[in-house]
């Protein structure tokens, strides 16, 4: 029976409808309880601007959270809690971090760079706490301490841990920089932004430094390393497959389509836009689209090939499966990405749009659904 199903499916969607199936019914209640745990523990931050700034992270990036824990999809299933647990903690972590920063006068480099730290403390287990407000006297409670020592104790679990670490690390000091260098005054922020991102990017990638840039941004190497690190026997040239295809190709896809959908509201409020550096919209979708067209093309070349396309596909999905953000430019460009996605785009997009749709419908049921 299982065989005239995959055949009348195609193999490429019976593997999907495997995955989605392990994701909403093994894995998606996981990262529910994680989730409220994250929430209780934002509840007990003292200070109050605080507190409403991690509650509205959790709230307002719920969909990082659930993406961060799609990873644990293609884990053992001993470990999966452990990699739903470590990509929560961590993925609530940098959003805390990063919406702290966005506060007026917090932007300070040297303060950025203290709350980011956390990120790679929370990602070695044998690392001790700093004093991550040391220029931001404000309490939190121990908030970050929760996060960092949850994401810590999960990947103590996963039995490959070191043969990722040094992959892992260099992924998190990549973002504590893009987090610095974007949290500055708007006059230098780009300056110095462009001339870090030129040293990463080498000539054989033909990448604009803005999207090497992005990718430095992007959490999703760090999703797939951890998962990774679930299996018993991980080679260290996996990890430095899996290191190469998501610095940058797949980051910098990730990246830039958050960029992309948040455009506009990122020009009302003044805030820098990668996607905005492109000369024209029809230039902002060729490039997006030949950067999915890598991003897949190193998706395949990945030992568990089929597991990180259709992460990819998922990725895509998510930002360009909502009707509500998608203005004119965003539906031109997103057209072409899908298009140059493949097979499993179409799949993702039916779930992802079910979706919205079902949450609009509970929210205009009831006021306080979010």
């Amino acid at each position: 029976m299982r065989e005239i199903s995959s055949q009348r499916l195609g193999a490429g969607h019976w593997s999907f409808l495997c995955a989605a199936t392990r994701y909403w019914a093994g894995v998606f209640p996981l990262a529910c309880h994680e989730i409220r745990e994250c929430e209780n523990a934002a509840q007990a931050i003292p200070d109050a601007t605080l507190r409403a700034v991690a509650l509205r992270a959790l709230r307002e990036e719920r969909g990082n959270l659930e993406g961060a824990a799609a990873y644990a999809t293609f884990a053992p299933r001993r470990h999966r809690l452990a990699v739903a647990r470590a990509t929560i903690a961590f993925q609530a972590l940098y959003d805390f971090a990063d919406a702290v920063s966005e506060q007026p006068g917090s932007g300070h480099t040297n303060n950025t760079q203290k709350l980011h730290s956390a990120l790679l403390v929370a990602l070695d287990p044998d690392m001790s706490h700093s004093d991550y407000y040391a220029h931001d006297r404000r309490k939190d409670g121990g908030y970050l301490h929760r996060l960092v020592e949850r994401c810590q104790a999960a990947l103590r679990q996963l039995p490959s841990l070191a043969t990722v670490t040094a992959q892992t690390q260099r992924a998190a000091n990549r973002i504590v920089t893009y987090q610095c260098l974007n949290h500055r005054g708007p006059t230098d922020s780009y300056k110095s932004f462009a001339h870090w991102a030129r040293l990463q990017t080498t000539p054989e990638t033909g990448l604009r430094w803005w999207e090497t840039g992005a990718a430095a941004g992007s959490s999703l190497s760090i999703f797939a390393l951890i998962s990774a690190a679930a299996e018993p026997a991980l080679q260290a040239r996996h990890a430095a497959a899996l290191e190469r295809a998501y610095f940058p190709w797949i980051g910098a896809l990730h990246t830039l389509l958050d960029s992309l959908v948040d455009e506009h509201e990122d020009a009302l409020a003044g805030q820098h836009c990668l996607t905005a550096l492109y000369d024209s919209q029809a230039e902002t979708a060729e490039r997006l689209c030949s950067l999915t067209a890598s991003a897949a093309e190193h998706a395949k070349l990945l030992p568990k090939a089929e597991d990180h396309t259709m992460i990819l596909a998922a990725m895509i999905g998510f930002y360009l499966a909502d009707p509500r953000r998608q203005s004119t430019h965003v539906r031109l460009t997103a057209n072409q990405v899908l298009q140059a996605c493949g097979e499993h785009t179409l799949p993702t997009l039916l779930v992802l749009r079910s979706r919205h749709m079902m949450k609009r419908l509970a929210s205009r049921g009831s006021p306080a659904t979010h």
